[in-house]
């Protein structure tokens, strides 16, 4: 009986080691659980973030799965400090192992699972926790856990087979989730610290490596005391390592932390628009029109446009790796090189807060005071602003969120009157207070948006790009998402057509108010001055003079249904551009970027040249797989083009934008335009040299919140100044090469008041916007 027992029990034991083997050879070879590819063991760094680089070389971002700021960085860059306090505190054998300790396993074997002491220590060892950071999902039980943890092992094991023991730090050290969207120790370094990992202090490190056991619990932000505790225990470990002595690890100890946090998000940082719309411009996929609604048909127009005409749009899903996969920005670890130029970009951020933040709000702030209705102008009433105030409340995601969870339409209202403590933006940071979720509604509608674009005429290279004023706060993007009125920055359209059918600056015409009849009915177009009213005037002095009669005049003598053709060729895809005599005075919507698209025709001799925004991407080992290049249409002749220098030019010496030369004392050559739409809705600037490109839009949110007096609200006080800041330090910084001795280099002997026929070309209205 007792020799049957001992054979029994062999046979057990027998049994379970081959169990055993045959279970991690099924692991081994992923015939249980996952097993990641070797390819992959090899190279894990595609599933990095894709970083975003500046046209001069510089970070501005990066993209990954939940939006992460994760960058990767050799070994090299790490502090020994941040070296020695993961290795004291985390596997103190790790140079001496190949993935699994089996002591540090066996004494928590024993101490944890059967003499339940809690403080026994893991058994896991930095590999075998890089192979949970890569590659396992969160164990929603305890048995997942343990069914998990002998396939981290076999993971383990293969990663030290292909990876030296820096390596496998470096990437244990650029996956942790350091909180606050620090995932990484590059972005950790420099939430919490505002340091580069090389530079980060002993106890630094230590406070960083105490987060490795339970980032929200040792959390330096909420919980400073007990960070601090963590932190020692970090360096009396890094003593019982050898790396610390006593005396050493007393006086680190009685350091008082010192944080110096920022909040670190996707959000932040230098181009947060543009890198939000190239994020969504590269992920695009092929517009159906069934996916969108009735009031929103317009952008699908705008979405086929994109995707039929730029290569761009939608690159990761018209593009395929190796494996068949399409391409994704979140995972795949590529390098997205963009025009931006870091310099440029941060001069336009620069300019629009200075313009806006320090000027234009506190003036708009002032002038509401008086206003019942505010931010809304005096000239709607009570009843319109509780219409315009009940939409907002319909389209907030608050709203949206009662909805889902079943309050009534009476118990939402009642919520959005009740008092709510919050943060609120303000130009100086957020502020807490006590405000109902209405009021913050109005509160956030006060602030002015904008929109700006730089870009270079000759190859369509976006240098700048600015959607707004706060990211966080204000996500529509107004320089290529939101579209508005064009106002008077449609007329150099309008008389480019005129140049193109033999008008010249030269011509004259009444400049008198006029009424038209069009398709039976009268239309009588306003002016803002009534400047040398009665007399003739040349076609050059009415653009100058943003002349609302002067373009109704033109358009009566030209073609609407050319015209149209036309700004399609200048690069406008609404839809609802319809012909029409009005037309001639900007009424149709376009965004700032499509703005200055079409503005490189004058200063590029005709030829438009779309916007280009990356010029390159790469794989992650650094392949090219993606190159760009311009994309430009013929739009005018050369000899129109040159007659519109003329007559732009005259905008920014005599006319609407001349003080460019007596204010903002620029010297060289510059063509512009001003625009501003009824009721000062919406106010632009553009402005071009022969070697930059850019345009400005400032508005309310809607089109009823505005300066109410002409003198702020024109396009000439709202937009223009941010063009001349801007380029004001373009010029001032020669590193970027442009200069105010650049010409537009018109021919010798040129004369603008030729009358030869520019062309007269008829432009056909493509079926995608019928």
């Amino acid at each position: 009986m007792r020799k049957k027992l001992i054979h029994t029990l062999w046979g057990l034991l027998v049994l379970g080691v081959l169990s055993t083997v045959l279970a991690f050879v099924a692991i081994w070879n992923g015939w249980i659980g996952y097993m990641p590819p070797i390819s992959e063991l090899q190279n894990p760094i595609n599933r990095f973030a894709t970083q975003v680089y500046s046209a001069d070389g510089k970070v501005i971002g990066t993209w990954n799965e939940n939006r992460e700021n994760r960058i990767c960085i050799p070994y090299s860059t790490l502090s020994p400090h941040l070296v020695h306090a993961l290795v004291a505190t985390e596997d103190i054998r790790f140079y001496d192992h190949s993935g699994i300790d089996f002591f540090a396993l066996g004494r928590a074997f024993i101490k944890r699972g059967l003499l339940g002491k809690a403080s026994a220590g893991g058994g896991s060892t930095i590999t075998q926790q890089l192979a949970k950071q890569l590659y396992s999902e969160k164990a929603h039980s305890t048995l997942e856990r343990l069914l998990q943890k002998p396939i981290e092992w076999v993971i383990a094991v293969k990663l030290e087979r292909h990876y030296t023991k820096e390596e496998i730090i470096a990437l244990y050290l650029n996956y942790f989730d350091f909180l606050h969207n620090a995932v990484g120790i590059k972005t950790a370094a420099n939430t919490y610290f505002n340091k580069e990992p090389k530079d980060l202090t002993i106890t630094e490190s230590a406070t960083l490596i105490g987060l490795c056991k339970n980032p929200s619990f040792f959390n330096p932000v909420r919980y400073a005391e007990r960070s601090k505790e963590r932190r020692n225990v970090v360096l009396s470990q890094m003593v019982k390592a050898g790396y610390l002595s006593d005396g050493e690890y007393r006086m680190y100890a009685e350091e008082p932390l010192v944080l110096n946090f920022h909040r670190t998000d996707h959000k932040d940082g230098t181009a947060t628009y543009f890198r939000e719309f190239l994020r969504l411009y590269l992920m695009a996929k092929r517009p159906e029109k069934s996916n969108y609604p009735e009031w929103n048909k317009a952008q699908y127009v705008y979405d086929s446009v994109a995707w039929a005409t730029d290569p761009l749009y939608g690159w990761c899903n018209k593009n395929t790796k190796k494996n068949g996969e399409h391409y994704n920005i979140y995972t795949d670890g590529l390098k997205v090189h963009t025009s931006i130029d870091s310099r440029m970009q941060q001069y336009a951020e620069d300019a629009v807060y200075r313009h806006l933040a320090r000027f234009l709000q506190p003036a708009f702030f002032k002038e509401n005071r008086a206003k019942p209705n505010a931010p809304f102008t005096n000239q709607l009433t009570a009843a319109q602003v509780r219409t315009i105030l009940n939409r907002s409340i319909n389209q907030s995601e608050r709203y949206r969120n009662m909805k889902s969870a079943g309050y009534s339409e009476e118990e939402i209202r009642k919520a959005f009157r009740t008092p709510t403590d919050m943060a609120v933006f303000t130009y100086h940071g957020d502020v807490d207070t006590v405000m109902t979720p209405l009021d913050s509604i109005r509160y956030y509608k006060s602030f002015l948006r904008t929109g700006f674009v730089s870009m270079d005429p000759k190859n369509g290279l976006v240098k700048a790009y600015v959607g707004g004023m706060d990211f966080t706060h204000f996500q529509y993007d107004m320089a290529s998402e939101g579209r508005r009125q064009v106002g008077s920055t449609i007329k150099p359209f309008l008389y480019s057509l005129a140049m193109e059918n033999g008008f010249s600056p030269c011509d004259e015409a009444p400049n008198v108010q006029t009424t038209y009849t069009v398709a039976g009915q009268s239309w009588t177009p306003r002016n803002g001055s009534r400047a040398r009213y009665g007399q003739m005037v040349t076609l050059k002095w009415g653009l100058a003079q943003s002349n609302n009669w002067i373009s109704a005049y033109l358009m009566s003598k030209l073609n609407p249904q050319q015209f149209v053709g036309l700004l399609r060729s200048y690069g406008f895809n609404n839809p609802d551009i319809h012909p029409s005599m009005a037309l001639a005075l900007g009424p149709c919507e376009a965004s700032v970027c499509e703005m200055v698209s079409a503005y490189t025709v004058f200063a590029n001799h005709g030829i438009r040249c779309a916007p280009m925004f990356v010029t390159k991407i790469e794989d992650n080992e650094g392949n090219v797989i993606a190159t760009f290049q311009p994309r430009m249409n013929e739009v005018i002749s050369e000899a129109s083009a040159n007659k519109m220098l003329v007559e732009l030019q005259a905008v920014v010496n005599e006319g609407t934008a001349r003080r460019l030369r007596f204010k903002y004392n620029f010297t060289g050559e510059i063509g512009g335009k001003t625009g501003t739409t009824n009721r000062n809705a919406d106010a632009w600037f553009m402005g071009f040299t022969p070697e930059l490109v850019s345009g400005c839009w400032v508005g309310g949110e809607d089109r009823d919140i505005h300066f109410d007096s002409t003198s702020m609200g024109q396009g000439a006080t709202m937009a223009l100044p941010v063009w001349a800041y801007f380029m004001q330090k373009v010029f001032a910084d020669h590193r970027l090469g442009y200069s105010q001795s650049a010409t537009f280099a018109l021919p010798d002997g040129f004369d603008p008041c030729s009358k030869d026929d520019g062309g007269g070309a008829e432009y056909d209205i493509d079926e995608v916007y019928e």
